[in-house]
């Protein structure tokens, strides 16, 4: 890809030629999530990706995968939250309505704001929100590879060749989400026992190798839905055109500030942000921070052109100093 930041098209910039497909991708509506990680199971099912680790219980709530990793594309994390923080949410959702977020209803005269009068606030609630690689527009991972393991495909999505991966890690540090991992057994020390009990661990293919979500490219090369989305029993997970998920993410987002749930708010469909916005777009109930997600990611490759130019005038100053510094000494 030629562009490395803002706006642009994926698809067409990867040059797929006549192959090339509409841009897919995943809305995950967290407002409806229920924590159940089906999403999960058929991710690994599907995958035939290992367990992380010797199925130890961490003590932090029902969430046990505690993050995506190299052997857990999909994670639905469990975040609880009293009175005060779901109030703190609703006022900072607010302030972003009263920005020009998006709003509800239109007159031929001029638009109406959306009625942002809170529901009654619960005592506690849950936000449970199936996290996922988000595809980037602008693919930090795939910019750096060294070897060409990562490619784009005809849909717009970011895959990682595991034949190709010589496990150098370098893509693990350009994802500003931090979802690319190479895959481990899970474990500290060195496997001593194997199988596939408490205490044993089964073999691991691909060790060594980066390994993050494909959205299930071999699922999409033959026209079938990726397993996450196929499986939600609540259609938390939508899958389809990225546009046309964007625009419902968006008509979804009103239709809660209609209701006076001003906490909801879109991550990843700002073209204009740090990653060129993302092939995986969010509802969140919360700011990204309370999700671990970066507030305003930006692709490690976006300010290469000026550190290249920048560079390039400080060799030339270095270059023009000492040309002078030369000639004023032949001349003494």
């Amino acid at each position: 890809m030629g562009q490395l930041s803002g706006p642009t098209d994926p698809t067409a910039d990867a040059a797929w030629g006549d192959d090339e497909r509409a841009r897919k991708g995943f809305f995950t509506d967290t407002s409806i999530c229920i924590g159940c990680k089906a999403c999960e199971v058929a991710c690994k099912e599907w995958n035939h990706n290992p367990r992380d680790g010797d199925l130890e219980l961490t003590g932090m709530s029902y969430d046990n995968t505690v993050a995506l990793g190299a052997s857990t594309w999909r994670h639905v994390a469990f975040i609880e939250q009293d009175r005060d923080r779901i109030t703190a949410a609703r006022e900072s959702g607010r302030a972003l309505v009263d920005l020009g977020m998006p709003q509800v209803g239109s007159t031929d005269d001029a638009p109406t704001q959306p009625d942002t009068t809170p529901p009654d606030t619960p005592e506690f609630r849950w936000l449970m929100s199936s996290d996922v690689c988000k595809h980037c527009t602008h693919a930090g991972c795939l910019d750096v590879c060294p070897t060409g393991a990562l490619f784009r495909t005809e849909f717009g999505t970011v895959v990682v060749q595991d034949d190709v991966c010589n496990g150098c890690g370098t893509c693990v540090a350009g994802c500003p989400f931090g979802v690319v991992e190479r895959r481990a057994d899970g474990t500290a020390a060195p496997t001593t026992r194997q199988g596939h009990r408490k205490g044993e661990q089964p073999p691991v293919p691909k060790r060594g190798v980066a390994q993050k979500c494909t959205l299930c490219y071999d699922r999409l090369v033959n026209d079938q839905t990726p397993a996450c989305a196929q499986t939600c029993p609540t259609t938390s997970i939508k899958f389809g055109d990225h546009d046309d998920l964007v625009e419902k993410a968006r008509a979804r987002v009103s239709a809660l500030h209609a209701e006076g749930m001003t906490e909801a708010r879109l991550y990843g469909a700002n073209p204009n942000d740090g990653v060129g916005g993302t092939g995986s777009v969010f509802l969140l109930l919360d700011d990204p921070e309370v999700y671990g997600l970066p507030p305003d990611p930006r692709v490690c490759t976006a300010d290469l052109m000026t550190m290249y130019k920048r560079a390039g005038m400080a060799a030339a100053g270095m270059l023009a100093a000492a040309a002078i510094s030369f000639l004023t000494g032949a001349r003494r």
